[in-house]
């Protein structure tokens, strides 16, 4: 019944008389709270999982928890440490392989352990939300009667992944993809460490930049290629891990990008002018250059939000639909999946057609705003609603169109310093043909020049030139 515990006593014990053999990632596996990389939210001082490590022979003790967090941010690791707090029985099982009868014997053993010597069990189950909601069940009972400390660890959200009763019985921490200066810091302390590289050798800046790059946040990822292009090295002779040794060693050329410099502004310039140019291949390009490179997904989305007013605009009103949606969903979903996402935006805007009228439109009537052409609302335009208006001479005049056959009065909307001015400019590609038909048509009627052509006309004619005086669908 305690074969998954001691086999992982076993291995254990054997990693820690034969350290080489382990992978760098479990040798520099941390021992303590202080040496867990990032997740600071989760490691000040009064925070829950420092009152449960602290108090690890008091009631605390038997709190089970739950880990959520992406790959890759310590979730194993400070299962490891909880357990090491609580000097009990540690069995480590995987939901992807694991079932009912492997959860009831450990179960059973934790009870036998409870009445033979004290000693608690912790129980880590990785992966638990590939439990049914059945084998989830099979865990109440333990929980529920303190048999085992539970840590559960998930890359989904337990509030649809795991079953209420037990999430309600569980401490939840969140846990966050490491940032660039944990991951920096972790392959420091891997090179430096005993545990680790020993100082053997030396990391080179440039390869330091691109082993932090190719990490995403992940920190079983760093260590791993960190590992890999160590052995490369190695075998080389050579004395330090330099960027052409690295990118042999794990097969992916670095991509020369700071995110913080001129290629972060020069690739992001480069994106927006290929779409300008409706150039799709440059633009998938540049797209795949800075997804590579690791730069936010936020960014990307933000730089095509904009692109999709100032440069496709009203010759596809949809184009702008398209960019929120997929900034939308790139905040949702991340990485690797949102690369998907982008390009299928990137290449909608670089095959639209084009206007930047929306653009030059709003930078005309501003500049006329700045040199103090504000001039007074129209009287007639002005509110009403409250008593007195009506004396000053507010609303006096206004014409209501909804009440008009048209729907369009002749009357004066612009203060008399711009009256007249016509910031808006449109084209005749893509969409924007139907408003450039329509902005014709509606300027003339707003100048009253309908009612110029309807003194001129007989009855009958003018019946038939009011049904083909405005724009159909087509703007014809």
């Amino acid at each position: 019944m305690d074969e998954p515990d001691l086999f992982t006593a076993a291995a254990e014990e054997r990693q820690t008389r034969e350290p080489g053999r382990a992978p760098l990632a479990v040798r520099m596996r941390p021992r303590t709270l202080d040496e867990v990389a990032g997740q600071r939210q989760l490691l000040k001082p009064g925070s829950p999982l420092r009152r449960l490590v602290a108090n690890s022979r008091g009631p605390a003790a038997t709190s089970s928890v739950i880990l959520w967090g992406p790959p890759g941010t310590g979730k194993t690791t400070l299962a490891h440490v909880i357990s090491q707090a609580v000097e009990g029985r540690f069995v480590e099982l995987s939901a992807i392989t694991a079932g009912v009868k492997e959860v009831r014997a450990v179960i059973d053993g934790a009870r036998r352990a409870v009445g033979m010597s004290g000693r608690e069990t912790v129980l880590f189950l990785d992966e638990i939300h590939r439990f049914s909601k059945a084998q989830q069940d099979s865990l109440l009972p333990a929980v529920e009667n303190r048999w085992v400390t539970l840590i559960a660890a998930t890359t989904e959200n337990p509030y649809f992944s795991v079953i209420s009763p037990l999430l309600s019985r569980s401490l939840l921490l969140t846990l966050e993809s490491l940032t660039d200066d944990d991951v920096r810091a972790l392959l420091r302390r891997a090179v430096a460490d005993e545990r680790g590289l020993e100082g053997a050798l030396e990391l080179t800046a440039e390869a330091e930049d691109h082993l932090v790059r190719l990490a995403g946040g992940d920190a079983r990822r760093a260590l791993t290629t960190l590992e890999a292009a160590a052995g490369a090295a190695l075998e080389k002779g050579e004395a330090s891990i330099t960027l052409a040794t690295t990118e042999t060693a794990v097969n992916q050329a670095a991509v020369r990008y700071d995110k913080d410099g001129d290629q972060h502004y020069d690739v992001a310039s480069a994106l927006i002018k290929s779409i300008r140019g409706s150039d799709v291949d440059a633009t998938l390009h540049y797209l795949a250059r800075m997804i590579e490179a690791g730069e936010d997904p936020r960014f990307i989305a933000r730089r095509l939000m904009i692109s999709a007013s100032e440069d496709v605009g009203l010759a596809d009103p949809t184009a702008l639909q398209t960019a929120v949606a997929a900034a939308q969903a790139v905040a949702l979903i991340g990485f690797p999946e949102a690369r998907i996402i982008l390009s299928q935006a990137a290449i909608a805007l670089a095959l639209a057609p084009k206007s930047n009228s929306a653009y030059l439109a709003i930078d005309a009537a501003l500049a006329d705003v700045r040199q103090g052409l504000a001039g007074a609302v129209p009287p007639h335009l002005r509110d009403a609603h409250y008593g007195g208006a009506g004396k000053l001479g507010h609303g006096r005049g206004y014409q209501y169109p909804h009440d008009l056959p048209e729907g369009i009065a002749a009357q004066q909307y612009a203060p008399d310093s711009v009256h007249g001015r016509e910031y808006y400019q449109p084209n005749r590609r893509g969409g924007e043909v139907r408003y450039a038909d329509t902005v014709e048509w509606t300027r003339g009627r707003l100048r009253g020049e309908r009612r110029a052509e309807q003194k001129a006309e007989k009855p009958v004619e003018k019946k038939a030139e009011k049904k083909a005086g405005q724009p159909g669908e087509n703007g014809e």
